[in-house]
């Protein structure tokens, strides 16, 4: 049985993390893994998280299981977040929500509800994407297809050429869009970009699939979550996949979410069974801790303002570091025109570099990033942006 399997190869990104860690140059930089640094370049429990932590260890009195739908406090704090508290489908009880292992783990529920709805469903995934959505989505037997998404040339949306394609998406097709801070261009949707996917996805009746991974990472937390919003108020059904590890800072504690907006309260439950079914047959129940901190602090006015203040920090962080980064590379004689960097959003973008000038990188300076050239804005630091600056100009 087992000697039929073979060898894999590493996945890219985690690939790159053990090559780094093996590396002995003192000035090698991580570009490579998607977590947010600081300008130490660690990554540190935020002080929110660390006193919701110890508020939870005085009050908890129990470790029992929390149920296949997680704990409640948690979905109703999260649909809050994602939606607002007073959006028209939860005063319409169209929603259902399930807590999960981290934003992978939303994606994969999310897509076996799915394929029980419909076996036949294709997947639509913008080209590029995250390098483990069409892993996650593929393995449950769902088609994949693409659509175009990030244009080299412009440095943005591909949005012409993409809603072309996605007129061929039929009824019970999933559409995967990227809720905000789009991984791995940085590339974003325009609120008038939105509202004309909502209306093709009206007129087609395909399903939008929303993974949101960075909401407050872009340019606010209610306006990140703008098309999800809109969306959920204009479309009878909606999938969003919702992850906690960036913005709380808790990726060990693997917490997300998968909500469901359904046509109406009756299907809303119904599916939640559906949910609540395909979990209790992958893994069961949900971890609890990393949920119930979220729902803490969200429900807790003092933590909620401290944990709004250390996201705000974060946010503000990374837009400046685009700008050091921008000005740098200028004043270092770039002969290409990197302006693109100060108009993305959140963690990541293309230095839209060959694959070539990726490797001279990591073999003559250690500066590790994936090989079509996304990096994580968030590793570079005043530390590092000198060398990086001066690698980057010497390989164009």
């Amino acid at each position: 049985m087992f000697e039929k399997l073979s060898q894999l190869p590493n996945d890219p990104i985690l690939g790159l993390m053990v090559a780094f860690g093996e590396d002995s140059n003192p000035s090698k930089i991580d570009l490579g893994v998607g977590v947010y640094k600081t300008e130490l370049g660690d990554t540190p429990v935020m002080a929110s998280v660390k006193q919701a932590e110890r508020d939870i260890w005085e009050l908890e009195q129990t470790k029992l299981y929390i149920g296949p739908a997680g704990a409640p406090e948690f979905s109703t704090a999260i649909q809050s977040l994602l939606l607002g508290s007073s959006h028209p489908s939860l005063i319409d009880n169209r929603v259902a929500t399930i807590q999960t292992p981290g934003g992978s783990g939303a994606l994969r529920v999310a897509a076996e509800l799915a394929k029980k709805g419909n076996p036949d469903a294709t997947v639509w995934v913008s080209d590029p994407t995250w390098g483990n959505h069409i892993p996650l989505l593929s393995d449950t037997g769902l088609q994949i297809k693409t659509y175009p998404y990030y244009d080299v040339a412009s440095h943005n949306v591909s949005f012409d050429a993409m809603l072309e394609t996605l007129t061929q998406a039929k009824a019970g097709d999933l559409v995967l869009l990227h809720g905000c801070c789009h991984n791995p261009s940085g590339a974003d949707l325009s609120q008038q970009q939105w509202q004309a996917v909502t209306q093709l996805a009206s007129e087609k009746g395909f399903t939008p699939f929303i993974d949101i991974a960075y909401q407050g990472f872009g340019t606010s937390l209610d306006e990140d979550a703008y098309g999800v919003r809109l969306m959920a108020e204009q479309l009878p059904e909606l999938l969003i996949a919702s992850s906690c590890s960036k913005n709380f800072g808790i990726y060990r504690e693997r917490v997300g979410s998968v909500i469901l907006i359904a046509k109406n309260a009756e299907q809303a439950r119904a599916n939640g069974s559906q949910l609540a079914r395909i979990v209790r047959g992958i893994y069961s129940m949900p971890p609890s801790h990393g949920a119930a901190v979220v729902a803490h602090i969200l429900s807790n006015d003092n933590l909620r303002q401290l944990w709004l203040s250390e996201l705000d920090g974060m946010r503000q962080r990374i837009f400046q570091l685009r700008g050091q980064l921008l000005t740098q590379l200028n004043a270092k004689g770039a002969s290409s025109d990197f302006s693109f960097i100060t108009q993305q959003s959140g963690m990541f973008s293309f230095l839209d570099i060959s694959s070539a000038q990726v490797q001279r990188l990591r073999d003559e300076f250690s500066i590790y990033m994936t090989a079509d050239s996304r990096i994580n804005v968030a590793g570079v630091n005043s530390h590092n942006i000198d060398y990086l600056s001066s690698a980057i100009v010497s390989v164009l």
